[in-house]
């Protein structure tokens, strides 16, 4: 009973993504790593699916096993911050308490980002993995 709730997340989860793939100001790979969590409380079929996905399974992958995101990823979802804030300030007009909030937490959101190792970390490791088993 309890999948059910799970697999509707997901589902819609994977739907904000597919959405976010064509428009430019909506993100896609935090609504696929939110899919893959629900998919996964609920139907390890579906969950494998979204994993072995050509396009956006290494993606997931990264992430899962190294909290990995690509060095062009980094620069999009920065870029998109910067974009983003920036079209807020101007149009919405904002009350300055509001203004340093938003610029606050879009902050804290870039520096997580940046944080986070490259995918060419994720491949180094895997290196090291493979020439630890040949030895």
């Amino acid at each position: 009973m309890t999948r059910i709730p799970y697999l509707c997340f997901a589902w819609l989860m994977l739907l904000l993504a597919l959405i976010g793939a064509v428009l430019p100001l909506m993100p896609t790979t935090i609504f696929l790593i939110l899919a893959a969590w629900g998919f996964a409380r609920s139907s390890p079929r579906l969950e494998q699916r979204l994993l072995d996905h050509p396009r956006f399974g290494p993606v997931l992958r990264n992430w899962r096993e190294y909290g990995a995101i690509s060095t062009p990823t980094k620069a999009v979802a920065c870029a998109g911050m910067v974009f983003g804030f920036s079209v807020f300030l101007l149009s919405a007009h904002p009350a300055p308490w509001v203004v340093v909030g938003v610029a606050a937490f879009m902050l804290a959101s870039a520096l997580y980002v940046v944080s986070r190792p490259g995918s060419n970390a994720a491949s180094r490791s895997d290196a090291r993995r493979e020439g630890s088993r040949q030895s």
